[in-house]
């Protein structure tokens, strides 16, 4: 069905903004299932927030659109501090609550009892693994609930997300996928902020401009990439959690 259908959003909607596109889908997607899909109480389309400022921008643009919108969180028990910090004061601003998924209890005695709390820095292949158990799995269980899943993905984050579009099909996730702000940039992100007084972790201004697991982010020097104090250790076209990734490559739209 779908890449018919997501190639039809993708021509409609090829001209649209943010806002245009999110608030055709919430007009979609909320309080009913996509055919073929069971009924459910809940909208079929949720917003995935890292707590980045793209996702808090896209934050505050759903709840402008859609008041309860859902909006989850992967919360790996790892964060920094200011990042539950920001989980409160977000919560504060809007009035809302988060879905919080964590990972399964088994899985992670099994992670560190067997490799260690730190393993993740001995390979690439432990640190996937620390990954898919924290966020992968997490991620698959809300997934199973959604027809639509919105993203703070922007091509000017990484070479690993330079082609990505604004809509497009997960194969293995089998569900759509929204990128509204795809093609904009830093400054347009951080304007947005400042502009309608978007809370945001202050490590931002203490150089950390991609945020993620306590252990696996740092802060970066002036001219580094984006996502340079993001598993630092690795190369650049590695720099991927999984979340996005299917078969070793970026998840792309109609494959």
């Amino acid at each position: 069905m779908e890449n018919k259908v997501v190639k039809k959003y993708q021509t409609t909607f090829k001209n649209s903004t943010a806002e245009d596109i999110l608030r055709n889908f919430f007009s979609i997607y909320s309080g009913s299932p996509a055919p073929g899909k069971p009924k459910n109480a809940k909208d079929r389309i949720a917003l995935a927030s890292s707590l980045g400022a793209e996702d808090q921008v896209l934050t505050h643009m759903a709840l402008a659109l859609h008041p309860t919108a859902r909006v989850f969180i992967l919360d790996t028990g790892r964060f920094h501090g200011e990042t539950y910090d920001l989980i409160a004061a977000t919560m504060k601003q809007y009035g809302m609550h988060y879905e919080i998924l964590f990972p399964e209890t088994a899985d992670v005695e099994e992670l560190e009892s067997v490799h260690g709390p730190n393993s993740f820095y001995e390979s690439i292949e432990q640190r996937k693994y620390c990954c898919h158990v924290r966020k992968v799995k997490p991620l698959q269980r809300v997934l199973s609930t959604l027809d639509v899943w919105i993203t703070g993905l922007r091509r000017g984050q990484a070479v690993t997300r330079n082609t990505i579009e604004k809509i497009e099909w997960d194969d293995s996730n089998g569900i759509i996928k929204l990128n509204p702000i795809a093609d904009w940039s830093e400054e347009q992100v951080w304007n947005y902020i400042h502009e309608n007084h978007i809370s945001y972790n202050k490590l931002h201004d203490q150089g950390y401009p991609s945020i993620g697991c306590a252990p696996c982010t740092r802060a970066v020097s002036q001219g580094e990439n984006l996502r340079a104090g993001r598993w630092w250790w690795e190369t650049p076209d590695q720099k991927e959690c999984g979340l996005h990734i299917s078969n070793g490559k970026l998840n792309r739209r109609n494959k």
